[in-house]
């Protein structure tokens, strides 16, 4: 088992980094199947992954079990997910200082989505609202923690407008967030106009993009919507013409995906964050179309 470390050292090398994010399964039934993809996807060597969990925390345990088994059974590099949503101050010490113990030194720090059912979020009492007081909470107790942040391209769902967004974003980094990951976008100006929006800001930290090849037409239209991202008229119909052969979908969502993925690294982003969707053989594709 190597050491865990600052990912943010891995961002500031002059070799962009690839990642992978997975999420647990609701069950303990389909973890052996995402170890097995993130033993396949171990094979490229990507500087590190993330593992997230359900909305409301209702797959934690999971993914606490999946993140321990790919640090210490495959050796990969892991970024754990740790949200607001249903914890108190005091849970979230003992959870912090667990991930401490167990030797992981980045944390994804994030507000978290409300629990299914839920339309807004609402703060547990005794915890936090914000993902910011989540970040200086963590900092607080361990200053050598790198913690990731989200941004939003396209905007927060919530937030009421870009500069509001922006906003709640330098408030994050200021409070000690290290690197930031965005939200899936498929058209990289979207993703260029916004880093320069950030920069504008003052916000120094570096933008991580985060790319989800498409798996499947109804599933991205399905994610889009949630997440409140663009949907590029060229790829939606692309995608129809061949949406009664998975295969076919498969392949164009991959190759959109990989062309992004040049032309970002052409631009100088300092690494490339994969949706996985679990899925290995699209997430070692992109890996391996990155490194040509």
């Amino acid at each position: 088992m190597f050491e865990q470390k600052p990912i943010i050292d891995l961002l500031d090398s002059s070799v962009p980094t690839l990642s992978v994010e997975f999420f647990p399964p609701k069950s303990q039934d389909g973890v052996e199947s995402l170890v097995d993809a993130a033993s396949r996807i171990a094979s490229r060597k990507p500087d590190f992954v993330s593992v997230t969990y359900g909305a409301g925390g209702s797959t934690r345990d999971l993914s606490a079990s999946v993140s321990e088994r790919m640090k210490n059974d495959i050796d990969l590099q892991v970024m754990p997910h740790l949200t607001c949503v249903g914890s108190t101050k005091e849970e979230l010490a003992t959870i912090v200082d667990g991930f401490y113990q167990d030797g992981y030194r980045n944390i994804m720090a994030l507000r978290g989505d409300p629990p299914k059912g839920q339309e807004a979020f609402v703060r547990t009492e005794g915890g936090f609202s914000y993902a910011s007081d989540l970040v200086a909470f963590i900092k607080s107790r361990h200053p050598d923690i790198c913690l990731g942040i989200a941004g939003y391209p396209e905007k927060h769902p919530e937030a009421p407008s870009m500069d509001s967004d922006l906003d709640t974003l330098k408030v994050k980094a200021d409070a000690g967030g290290s690197f930031i990951t965005t939200q899936l976008f498929f058209d990289n100006a979207v993703f260029f106009q916004y880093m320069e929006k950030v920069q504008s800001r003052g916000i120094q930290i570096p933008i991580v993009p985060g790319i989800m090849p498409v798996l499947s037409l109804k599933q991205i239209k399905r994610i889009t919507q949630l997440c409140q991202s663009s949907l590029p008229n060229s790829l939606e119909s692309q995608l129809s013409k061949v949406e009664s052969d998975p295969e076919a979908v498969r392949r164009l969502g991959v190759e959109w995906a990989a062309a992004q993925i040049e032309d970002l690294l052409a631009n100088g982003v300092p690494g490339i964050h994969i949706y996985a969707l679990n899925k290995a053989r699209s997430a070692i594709e992109l890996i391996d179309a990155a490194r040509r």
